[in-house]
């Protein structure tokens, strides 16, 4: 009886040991985060901890001025830093599969040499080169008789600063996303329209970027969430300075739970963070849906 009933529901069974296992890795992390954004989890207080309800949230949109310009922040980071590297991506992508140049390889693996180091040890070497007394790439620009920059050191110029950091790590659009299984087709379709006449300019904008359309969603969808989670490049640069003027909305929630000990409210603000994330993948899905369609 054991055995026929094992049979006849094998596909239930034998998947789920993963699934208990994702479970307690995802689900059980995300539920517990949950139930503390409701309540007044600190440990710099004496009192019980408390069910207050939406108390963390209400406080959060009305009466937290850094959680509202964390959000900003973390906007201009992650539509900046996608920006760059959608279009180093794109043009790398196209020099390196398009084009049959001496040297190829050489440039192939100097392009890939971010994903040979760790975001914390390409922080540090980054942080040196910004460094405004002694830092290298302020010495290129007196060399060159050019205005040198704070960089990081500046309320103006650390959010910027951080965006070409975080592009020079993320610059690279993975082949697999690229129009390796269309090459062909795009092939001909260059073919026929240079007989017609058309210039390099419309082969890109009429052939190329339509085609790539919806692999440049998924794309950029991958570096949104990627981006927009960034925590470790600006915490070894910066830790959200100069003041707060690089502070997202995962530092602040770092802040508020390690610095302050309010693990409650530092929860509450990751389950926005979240909310955020999981608005912004539908709506992509939409946009690539339609892309496709």
């Amino acid at each position: 009886m054991i055995s026929k009933w094992i049979d006849r529901n094998e596909r239930l069974i034998f998947p789920l040991p993963a699934l208990l296992f994702i479970a307690l890795l995802m689900i059980f992390p995300l539920g517990y985060t949950i139930w503390n954004s409701f309540t007044n989890w600190t440990l710099t207080s004496r009192q019980p901890t408390t069910f207050v309800s939406l108390a963390n949230y209400l406080t959060l949109f009305t009466n937290d001025k850094r959680f509202i310009a964390s959000i900003g922040r973390t906007f201009y980071f992650t539509i900046g830093a996608i920006i760059f590297q959608m279009i180093i991506g794109v043009a790398s992508g196209i020099l390196l599969d398009m084009k049959d140049y001496r040297g190829k390889r050489v440039v192939n693996s100097i392009l890939l040499l971010p994903m040979m180091a760790t975001p914390v040890a390409i922080a540090m070497v980054w942080l040196l080169i910004y460094e405004p007394s002694t830092g290298v790439l302020n010495y290129l620009l007196r060399v060159l008789n050019l205005p040198t920059s704070t960089w990081l050191a500046g309320n103006a110029s650390v959010l910027p600063s951080l965006i070409i950091l975080d592009t020079w790590e993320g610059r690279r659009l993975s082949r697999s996303l690229h129009w390796q299984d269309c090459r062909s087709c795009l092939l001909n379709r260059w073919e026929s329209a240079r007989i017609d006449g058309a210039t390099s300019w419309q082969l890109f904008w009429k052939i190329t970027l339509p085609m790539l359309r919806p692999t440049l969603i998924a794309a950029a969808l991958l570096r949104f969430i990627d981006c927009f989670k960034t925590f470790d490049i600006i915490y070894a640069t910066t830790g959200g300075g100069p003041g707060f003027s690089s502070e997202t909305l995962n530092i602040y929630a770092y802040q508020n739970a390690f610095y302050y000990f309010k693990f409650g409210y530092a929860s509450s603000i990751l389950i926005i963070f979240f909310a955020i994330v999981m608005a912004v993948v539908y709506l992509v899905n939409l946009l690539q849906k339609g892309a496709v369609d």
